[in-house]
């Protein structure tokens, strides 16, 4: 077998009730329900205009550095609700992907975002699409067509780990990882904390919460509270 000339057609899915209950859930709420420790690093940012968040299968993608011949295998093999999640293996000099590409994976595979780990193109229509698209910047540079790549192996994208038919949750804060084999474990606990986080923000907002808890982590952590100028 050609190992990095691979494509694999099979992936382990997760629940297709479960993919959509998390539609549901802010990225970050999930995020803390898993030692805040899944968020993709910030230098990938929402491009698009979406009017819901992000959540499907990962199909993924792992490219060699500014070149897209796996991305156009994944035209052919992608599936609907999919989210394709390319790994550019650092690459930040060429555009792997621009609004012909996408025109087919959004209207003839339908699927559900796209999470590119490196520059894209044709932004000034891409911004106003209702297809969730992240990427890391935008170049008007193009990339090659000679490989090798491979779909649908793990990969790294944002400094964390995906592997195929992960969750990949998407809102304007950014992108997440939700293992599949865990997905279904974190889903209440994700929702419940959702109900929770909602209801702390309104005490906030009235000032009716209790912060006493702080002196008492500063003086534990050994800071010092001065009632004086500073300099003085």
């Amino acid at each position: 077998m050609p190992v990095g000339k691979r494509i694999y057609l099979k992936r382990q899915m997760p629940d297709p009730e479960v993919v959509k209950a998390y539609r549901e859930l802010p990225a970050s709420n999930v995020a803390d329900c898993m030692e805040r420790n899944s968020a993709m690093n910030p230098r990938i940012k929402l491009m698009s205009s979406p009017k819901q968040e992000m959540s499907g299968p990962a199909f993924t993608v792992h490219t060699r550095a500014g070149d897209n011949l796996a991305i156009y295998a994944a035209l052919r093999y992608a599936h609907e609700g999919d989210v394709v999640v390319i790994n550019d293996e650092g690459d930040t000099t060429r555009s792997l992907i621009g609004e012909v590409m996408m025109s087919y994976l959004r209207d003839q595979k339908k699927i559900a975002g796209i999470v590119v780990d490196g520059p894209i193109r044709d932004i000034d229509n891409l911004q106003n699409w209702d297809l969730p698209i992240y990427a890391t910047s935008t170049t008007p540079g193009g990339p090659y067509k000679e490989g090798p790549g491979e779909l649908n192996v793990p990969i790294a994208c944002g400094n964390i780990n995906v592997n195929p038919g992960d969750i990949i949750l998407g809102d304007p804060d950014g992108v997440i990882c939700i293992p599949r084999q865990d997905a279904a474990e974190i889903l209440p606990r994700a929702q419940e904390f959702h109900k929770q986080d909602d209801a702390k923000a309104v005490a906030f907002s009235q000032g009716k919460v209790d912060l006493s808890w702080v002196d008492e982590s500063l003086k534990e952590k050994g800071f010092d509270i001065i009632n004086d100028y500073y300099g003085n």
